[in-house]
């Protein structure tokens, strides 16, 4: 018996999915995996080389309870992995660093479903669990934002916090001059902002669903200069090293770590991850995975406990105690937040005509 499948590009997939519903799907799968209705290992991965690896992410995501509006249809269960692969030297030869598939499985007989381009999901989700962060630990009147890298996640975080805050600032820096000017200019011409002129078009959403004036995006010569006084501060760096002082973040800051996804990297200061009150997407993981976390304990700065709680757990309701505490969320990406994406995706291009079918 032949299977049929759907096949969808990364131009199909970004047909079907828009950043605000997967903030909202992001959302329900973080529950999802907090509640244990996911199954799924902590990421297994092969060294290549020092700066390249190769990871699968099986998940099995139960059925959602109920098909509340929160779950954007996605109540059924999803079955599925994605392969990835992470080769920095792809820089160089003019490739994204970051390479990935998803399959998904029909859940009731394993059968292929569908074969997805994996790249975009990959930034596009990882942007969407970090706005879910914001929306539960940023201070609701944050309206600064510091973004230290200008890659692809940097682009995607923009895009992605833009829909949970009002921001009024946006200050960026990389290492490399051209890179950060670049990524300014396509973000300002990207939301039409003229460094707060009338005419200003307004483009994202903040709080509430309420429009907000396009912030002005600008690049500084350090990094220092990005962070302090900000509000949020994403840290989307390459960097095996710290990219951030703890002296340089303010009493109320938010701070999301989306690289040093090694158990031998770390890009925040150790003294920063010890007096911030720490939030991550698996307990698992990062125990395993996120240098921030494994040095520090290795180094006797903190215990497992340090890790105040999963997002998953927070449900709808703030984590954050106070005005004046820093919390830090570690990103590491899950299985269950492609695998959802994925579905969403799929179900949508079928809804819609999208995507080709093929036959195995």
């Amino acid at each position: 018996m032949s299977i049929r499948f759907r096949l969808l590009t990364e131009s199909d997939v970004k047909a079907v999915l828009s950043m605000d519903d997967l903030v909202e799907a992001m959302a329900s799968a973080l529950q999802r995996f907090s509640s244990g209705r996911v199954v799924q290992p902590v990421r297994p991965t092969i060294v290549i080389a020092p700066d390249a690896f190769f990871g699968t992410m099986p998940a099995f995501v139960r059925g959602a309870e109920s098909s509340s509006a929160a779950d954007f249809g996605a109540a059924g269960s999803a079955l599925g992995a994605k392969l990835v692969t992470v080769f920095g030297s792809n820089a160089a030869r003019g490739m994204h660093t970051h390479l990935a598939t998803i399959m998904l499985l029909d859940p009731d007989t394993g059968a292929l479903l569908a074969l997805l381009d994996g790249r975009y999901i990959t930034e596009a989700r990882t942007a969407a669990v970090s706005a879910v962060s914001s929306r539960l630990l940023a201070r609701k009147t944050a309206g600064s934002l510091a973004i230290i890298g200008s890659g692809v996640q940097a682009r995607s975080h923009l895009e992605a916090l833009s829909r949970v805050h009002n921001l009024r600032q946006v200050t960026v820096w990389s290492p490399n001059k051209s890179h950060r000017d670049q990524f300014v200019a396509e973000a300002n011409a990207a939301t039409g902002s003229n460094g707060g002129q009338a005419g200003v078009r307004p483009l994202h959403k903040g709080l509430g669903g309420q429009p907000g004036a396009s912030p002005q995006v600008k690049a500084v010569d350090h990094a220092g200069e990005a962070v302090v006084g900000a509000d949020i501060i994403v840290l989307v760096t390459s960097s095996p090293t710290p990219v951030v002082e703890s002296g340089w973040v303010k009493p109320g800051a938010h701070v999301i770590s989306v690289g040093a996804c090694r158990p031998n990297q770390r890009e925040m200061d150790p003294a920063l991850v010890a007096r911030a009150r720490v939030f991550v997407d698996s307990r698992a993981a990062a125990l395993v995975e996120s240098g921030d976390v494994v040095m520090g304990i290795q180094e006797g700065r903190f215990g497992a406990d340090h890790i105040v709680a999963e997002l998953g757990e927070l449900g709808d309701g703030s984590g954050r105690g106070s005005d004046t505490e820093i919390t830090i969320f570690k990103s590491l990406g899950m299985a269950v937040e492609d695998v959802t994406a994925a579905d969403l995706a799929y179900r949508r291009a079928v809804e819609r005509g999208i995507g080709q079918e093929l036959t195995l």
